[in-house]
């Protein structure tokens, strides 16, 4: 049976006690918004943003990956592009875009206010390359479920545990920023074992015990093809 741990503590601070992580772990997380973090200000919450990505990358194993679910706001009225952001630590830390696809929140051609109808995922490694046979769709038509308001919905983190199953050496998914645990809970339906770290104690009592269907459609959102 799949374990699952979850701590409650501040995810950097957390991260930078760990030992590098080996390719049997790889990061799975989304990471807050500016309005979540509200005493670091627009700009402090983007370099803090950015060097968080960077921490992350840095921590994954060469032959390991990274994963970003993160949706983008409008500003001011002006855009805030969370998929560039991620993408300047990525670089930082010498990691390159494997792929990156768009997962609909929303069905085409409605018109959002705040957010757009649609989120960035993105996986990062620093060795790892996939075959051009085994590209697949970019849009992921739903996000599914999601337990709370900011999670990631339970179709997107099935897609991510079909390529961690598929093309990587990952045993274990690890989500510094878990909020009530979605993706540990897929994780731990499709056989994998999770680990989790979220500052509010409240949520990470509830990451501990969150279980998820999984979603209704049988057919896949995003298939990887074996190599082979």
């Amino acid at each position: 049976m799949a374990s699952r741990t979850v701590h409650t503590a501040e995810a950097l601070s957390w991260l930078a006690a760990q030992p590098r992580f080996d390719a049997t772990q790889a990061f799975v997380t989304s990471m807050p918004d500016s309005s979540e973090v509200p005493a670091l200000g627009f700009d402090g919450w983007r370099r803090w943003f950015i060097d968080s990505a960077a921490a992350i990358c840095r921590q994954t194993a060469d032959d390991g990956v990274a994963i970003f679910f993160q949706t983008d706001v409008k500003l001011d009225g002006r855009w805030v592009d969370k998929g560039f952001l991620v993408s300047l630590g990525a670089e930082a830390a010498g990691s390159h875009c494997l792929w990156h696809k768009v997962v609909c929140r929303a069905p085409a051609g409605l018109t959002t206010f705040g957010r757009p109808a649609w989120a960035h995922l993105l996986c990062f490694s620093k060795s790892l390359k996939l075959e051009k046979g085994q590209a697949t769709p970019d849009v992921l038509p739903r996000l599914g479920e999601m337990p709370w308001a900011r999670a990631m919905g339970v179709e997107a983190c099935e897609a991510v545990c079909d390529f961690l199953l598929a093309h990587t050496s990952a045993k274990t998914v690890v989500d510094p920023f878990c909020g009530v645990g979605t993706m540990l809970a897929v994780a731990n339906r499709r056989g994998l074992d999770a680990v989790g770290v979220e500052l509010s104690a409240k949520r990470a009592a509830k990451a501990r015990e969150l279980v998820v269907a999984p979603p209704k459609s049988i057919k896949a959102t995003l298939t990887f093809v074996s190599k082979g």
